[in-house]
């Protein structure tokens, strides 16, 4: 059944959903291996996908994942759906782009599932079925932890090391506007060891 944005509070006349892959807790967050073990990895991922999920209220949220901890994990907190990962982030947002397309949701917003400040996506939906293209670079100018894309766009994904000018390059290649909001809340993610420490320093100064 499509989903109804009424019944969740989004707003109705631009429905958005909310994408977020996620590869897998237990294993996760391998460039971070220098500074934490396995499990306080995996405990950390886990923590940060709750955040993420609990920022993309009331939009209905897809998590794409073939891992069972994460699949177990989506249902708990609150998914609106599980789907499968067909294999890397850009084929990843292109499932969740088709899942959003086949519930009547005219915007697409993929997000990573580490950002421990994010609180909300509402700025980010704005723009509905409008031809443009949100970007939010993250704090090192450099990767895209969250992208908003029109559901009714074959939308190139191109994820990776410079993937903030990439994905603007693709966007006006496709004959589209890019819409580039620099949210400090959105922007931090957490990736290496770096990141760890700041994280933990923000969390005791916040504190």
């Amino acid at each position: 059944m499509p989903f109804d944005p009424a019944s969740s509070g989004a707003n109705a006349s631009s429905p958005a959903g909310v994408v977020v892959p996620i590869r897998a807790f237990a294993g996760g967050q391998a460039r971070l291996a220098g500074a934490i073990d396995a499990a306080a990895r995996a405990d950390l991922g886990r923590e940060l996908a709750t955040r993420v999920l609990e920022a993309a209220n009331p939009f209905p949220v897809v998590v794409v994942s073939d891992a069972p901890e994460v699949r177990a994990w989506a249902g708990v907190a609150g998914a609106t759906a599980v789907i499968d990962d067909p294999g890397g982030l850009d084929a990843a947002a292109r499932a969740g782009v088709t899942w959003c397309r086949a519930q009547g949701l005219s915007r697409v917003i993929v997000a990573h599932a580490d950002l421990p400040w994010a609180r909300t996506f509402a700025g980010i939906a704005r723009d509905g079925s409008r031809p443009i293209v949100t970007i939010v670079p993250c704090h090192r100018d450099n990767g895209t932890p969250v992208l908003s894309v029109p559901t009714d766009v074959d939308f190139e994904f191109g994820y990776g090391e410079g993937s903030f000018r990439r994905h603007a390059l693709i966007a006006r290649e496709q004959g589209l506007a890019v819409r580039v909001i620099r949210d400090p809340s959105l922007a931090f993610d957490v990736d290496l060891p770096d990141d760890l420490a700041r994280l933990g320093a923000m969390s005791t100064a916040r504190r």
